[in-house]
């Protein structure tokens, strides 16, 4: 059986290691690594799509990558309970048509033992901002340690 570490049940510490990981493999934008993260029925709501299984959680996020250009995610630890974790999050992207975009949301995650994700509950708003107004600035693909968080940049 594949195990993704932490694993439930949570503590503080795990469910903050657990986010950061989510985050960290979301800011790489690889949806084949991404999707070894969840189980392989892993059922999950974002937005108005459900999207059921590894199969179609890469190509849910293969379309979002190709739309989403300089993808900046920010994720952070709302609450946590036995195999459940909570969070919120905010990320920057721009369109094609050079529109940038901030979009807040709120996550609802349930793990299995191994640690996998087994389902995935999103709600998301999208805002136009100008790039002035951009926040999410670092190079290469993670939040660097030390770059501020949600919280810290008053999201």
């Amino acid at each position: 059986m594949q195990t993704r570490p932490p694993v439930p049940p949570f503590t503080r510490d795990t469910a903050l290691q657990k986010v950061r990981a989510a985050e960290d493999a979301w800011n790489r934008q690889d949806p084949e690594t991404v999707a070894l993260a969840y189980t392989a029925d892993s059922r999950w709501r974002n937005r108005d799509q459900f999207v059921h299984g590894r199969s179609e959680i890469k190509e849910f996020l293969t379309r979002k990558w190709e739309k989403e250009r300089e993808y900046r995610l920010i994720k952070e630890l709302w609450a946590f309970h036995e195999n459940r974790i909570a969070v919120r999050f905010v990320y920057e992207w721009r369109d094609g048509q050079g529109q940038w975009w901030r979009s807040h949301g709120n996550e609802n995650w349930g793990f299995d033992e191994a640690g996998l994700m087994a389902e995935r509950h999103a709600s998301i708003n999208d805002v136009p901002i100008k790039d002035a107004q951009r926040l999410f600035h670092w190079e290469g693909k993670v939040r660097p340690e030390g770059h501020p968080g949600l919280s810290d940049l008053g999201l």
